[in-house]
This record gives C-alpha cells, sequence and structure tokens, in this order.
C-alpha cells in the first residue's frame, strides 16, 4: 500500500525538516565557537551570540513540530521530542551561564547527536515508499 501525503502534510514536514537542520547547524557552530573560545578573545562573543540563535532555533523546532502534527492529527511524538530538546537547550544555557564545562560540554555533545539523529529521522520520513520497499 503507497502513503499518499497532502501538500499540507509535505509542507509541514519540509518546515520541520528545515528546522531541525537549522537547529543542528546551530550546535555544530556552537562547538566551533567553543573552540575558538580556547584561543580568542573573539570567541565568547561568537559563542553567546550563538547560543541565543541556538535557543531561537530549538523554539522553532517546537513550533513546527506542533504545526506538522497538528493538520494531519498524527502522532505527537515530534512535539515531545522537540519539548525535550528545548529543555535540554534550557539547562544548557544555564550551565554555560554558571560556567559548568564538566557538564555543558558533554550535554552540548549529547545535544548535537541527537539533532542528528532527530535530522536523520524526519528526511527518512520525507523519503517517498518505492514499491520494492519494505513496510
Amino acid at each position: 500500500m503507497a502513503i499518499t501525503r497532502t501538500t499540507a502534510d509535505q509542507r509541514g514536514l519540509t518546515f520541520l525538516q528545515v528546522a531541525i537542520a537549522l537547529q543542528t547547524l546551530c550546535i555544530f557552530f556552537q562547538a566551533v565557537t567553543a573552540g575558538v573560545l580556547l584561543s580568542s578573545s573573539h570567541g565568547e562573543v561568537l559563542h553567546g551570540v550563538g547560543a541565543r540563535v541556538m535557543y531561537g532555533a530549538s523554539m522553532l523546532y517546537v513550533l513546527a513540530a506542533i504545526l506538522a502534527w497538528k493538520p494531519g492529527g498524527g502522532s505527537a511524538r515530534p512535539v515531545l521530542h522537540a519539548s525535550g530538546f528545548l529543555v535540554l537547550a534550557s539547562v544548557q544555557v544555564v550551565l554555560g551561564i554558571a560556567h559548568v564545562p564538566s557538564l555543558h560540554v558533554p550535554l552540548g555533545v549529547t545535544m548535537f547527536a541527537l539533532s542528528v539523529l532527530a535530522l536523520g529521522q524526519a528526511l527518512a520520513a520525507r523519503r517517498p515508499a518505492r514499491a520494492g520497499d519494505r513496510p
């Protein structure tokens, strides 16, 4: 049985994919600026600005997950994942402000891995089912 998606569903998925990709890119930027932070005085400014953008990208991810979920009436799992990620981002901000690198750095690595996994799942969901694919 072939799965057909409406144009609204496809737009919702595309927005969700873009939001997750943006979030993943922002977290990668944070890793780069963390390295710059150790070697340059400009690193702190870049890392601080990147933190704000990454937090905004996490909020955009929640919004995109809600918008993708509502029209189709599907599973709320992506909304839960996005909300959990926003909680992790909030903890990350608090740890960064408190200068606790022993928890801030591993949480950042974990967040990057989770974001890459979410992006992979979102991109796999976009792939149309082919006749040879198994259900």
